[in-house]
């Protein structure tokens, strides 16, 4: 999902107000402004796609793993 810069912050914030857990509102913080589709497109031109597509894949893996220890471990 495309979001301005800083706009998922207070969507974050509404998704923890209704009941989120923190570990997957932080997965969306770090994996929100580098997956969405400019970014994506921009990544790809700059670094051709297979170099973007490991970085995307880097990304959403990355992004789950420290929601997923954040929020078992970290954040209770």
């Amino acid at each position: 999902m495309y979001f301005a810069a800083l706009t998922e912050v207070p969507i974050v914030n509404s998704f923890l107000s209704l009941g989120m857990h923190k570990g997957p509102a932080v997965a969306l913080l770090l994996a929100g402004p580098s997956l969405s589709l400019p970014a994506m497109i921009i990544i790809a031109k700059v670094l051709g796609g297979k170099k973007a597509t490991t970085y995307i894949l880097l990304v959403i893996a990355l992004s789950a793993l420290v929601g997923f220890l954040g929020g078992n471990f970290f954040f209770h």
